[in-house]
């Protein structure tokens, strides 16, 4: 491999791990907002209950998400400053507003959330969590606009001195239409994630309870854990898959505004989605295929949907979609010579799995709704182990998603706007730095290694206080009887987290 190949295996391999947390974070603190809102209005303690136990995971996963993520903007100057040079005057802007903005409003609202339990008035502390939502989501959104706007530059013109793009509308690239379709289609994605992960263990929790209390013979703590199936762990649960229905239906309803609008500024994208090879009107779907995909003859096409894939693109069963090769020709003939072929394997296969993987979470909505119904609560076993094996699903569609959205737009870092200025692209050949294979491998190795021991880390810490469950103090809020409850008599301190949450 050369320095260009491993410089993307680098970009790919961090960005997967991070990307990994971030749905999370941002479906999760809203989820958590929810929670404390009710605590505050009703005054049920078992919603602060949840507040803490589920605040508590969310501290894990952010903490390791801003580990993770500032290695991503390094990796701008390290291994892809070419990249920099070309776009820094356009792509600098969304980027410093998610820092000086988004970033300070979250991280500051979180250390008052995380410190304030009995410092602030209630009202007060809740403001805190809402900003901190609002803070993630802010963010999410600045960086979906830095990276919309290489998928569909606008608001910038190529400088004909320096030969780069140069910033003349700041405003049309925050209401880029790709911006405005993928903000809401990425929320949507992580509401499915977020409501995934309290859902499961949410459900876990109450079959481990009911368990529990049918197996013991101490008639109080067979009615503690029972009180806590019903009051605690069916309301969240509830409340969680619920998020994962609606959050489903929006997936589907910004995936297809945002597959239309592919087609129209990335026909290749979607032409690549189906491994389309020549053009075609009325172009099925292909639900499974036989073959290598990069070699178009060699596809076979086992289960196909018939005119799908044009519907999909336009809205009709009957429209007209061009090929890769005959995209291939075009880009060639506008652009230049090269080839603008992405690896079709990998993007064919990643827009199924981002589809096949979301399949996890409806699943589990439909089980739990309906073993949940009218007040029941369950304890079939199996239930549990869904409800665990669903977990992982959403975050393996996201992540194909990310995968399928960048792989498709390759070998283009900045894709070319058919409407705009057509001197604006690039390829990813031409933003990669200078540096020695050997230098590059070394980061490689280096990152990868980290980033395992994080991911370590991350996975450890989420298991073993999903496993602990809600503190006993926290059955206490602030401004009770008991608030003044001595926490390290529930669990030595080796037990609690080192950040004093």
């Amino acid at each position: 491999m050369n320095a260009l190949d491993i410089s993307r295996w680098q970009f790919g391999i961090t960005t997967v791990y991070h990307f990994i947390l971030v749905p999370l974070t941002i479906g999760l603190a809203p989820m958590i907002a929810v929670m404390q809102t009710v605590w505050t209005v009703t005054g049920n303690e078992q919603w602060y209950r949840a507040t803490k136990f589920f605040g508590k995971l969310f501290l894990i996963n952010f903490a390791l998400g801003i580990a993770t993520g500032i290695v991503q903007e390094f990796q701008f100057g390290m291994n892809w400053s070419e990249y920099s040079r070309y776009v820094g005057d356009v792509f600098g802007a969304p980027l410093a507003l998610e820092g000086l903005v988004a970033f300070f409003l979250e991280s500051t609202f979180l250390g008052l959330w995380i410190f304030g339990w009995q410092r602030l008035p209630k009202k007060v502390h809740l403001a805190c969590i809402w900003l901190v939502a609002i803070g993630v989501n802010a963010s999410a959104y600045f960086i979906i606009a830095a990276n919309s706007w290489m998928q569909h530059p606008v608001g910038a013109r190529i400088n004909p001195e320096t030969k780069r793009p140069e910033l003349t509308d700041f405003w049309a690239v925050m209401t880029n239409n790709t911006t405005l379709a993928a903000f809401p289609h990425a929320v949507a994605g992580s509401f499915l994630t977020a409501g995934t992960f309290v859902a499961g263990i949410g459900l876990w929790w109450m079959i481990r309870n009911r368990r529990r209390a049918a197996a013991t013979s101490d008639v109080e703590l067979a009615d503690t854990l029972d009180r806590d199936a019903r009051t605690l762990y069916r309301p969240v649960t509830r409340f969680a898959l619920w998020v994962i229905v609606v959050s489903g239906v929006a997936l589907a309803i910004t995936g297809d505004v945002q597959g239309k609008l592919m087609f129209e500024q990335q026909p290749m994208k979607m032409a690549s989605a189906e491994s389309l090879c020549h053009t075609e009107t009325g172009a099925s779907f292909s639900v499974l295929t036989i073959g290598t995909h990069n070699n178009c003859d060699s596809i076979t096409r086992v289960i196909e949907l018939p005119n799908l894939t044009s519907f999909l693109a336009t809205n009709t069963f009957d429209a007209t979609l061009p090929g890769v090769a005959e995209m291939q020709q075009h880009y060639a003939e506008t652009v230049g010579p090269g080839d603008y072929r992405p690896n079709l394997f990998v993007t064919y296969w990643a827009f199924r799995a981002m589809i096949g993987w979301a399949g996890g979470s409806a699943l589990l909505a439909l089980a739990g709704l309906w073993f949940t119904r009218k007040g029941r609560v369950p304890d079939a076993r199996w239930l549990g182990r869904l409800a665990i094996a669903a977990i992982p699903t959403p975050f393996l569609a996201n992540s194909s998603g990310w995968v399928f959205t960048e792989m498709g737009r390759q070998p283009w870092v900045v894709v070319p706007n058919p409407t705009g200025d057509p001197g604006i692209h690039l390829t990813v050949a031409q933003g990669v730095s200078a540096n020695s294979v050997g230098a590059v491998l070394t980061s490689l190795i280096t990152f990868t290694v980290i980033y395992g021991v994080l991911a370590v880390v991350w996975f450890g810490l989420i298991r073993r206080y999903v496993i602990e469950g809600p503190l006993d103090h926290d059955a206490h809020p602030p401004g009770t009887d008991d608030d003044t409850h001595d926490d390290s008599a529930d669990h030595p301190a080796s037990e609690r987290l080192s950040f004093a949450y």
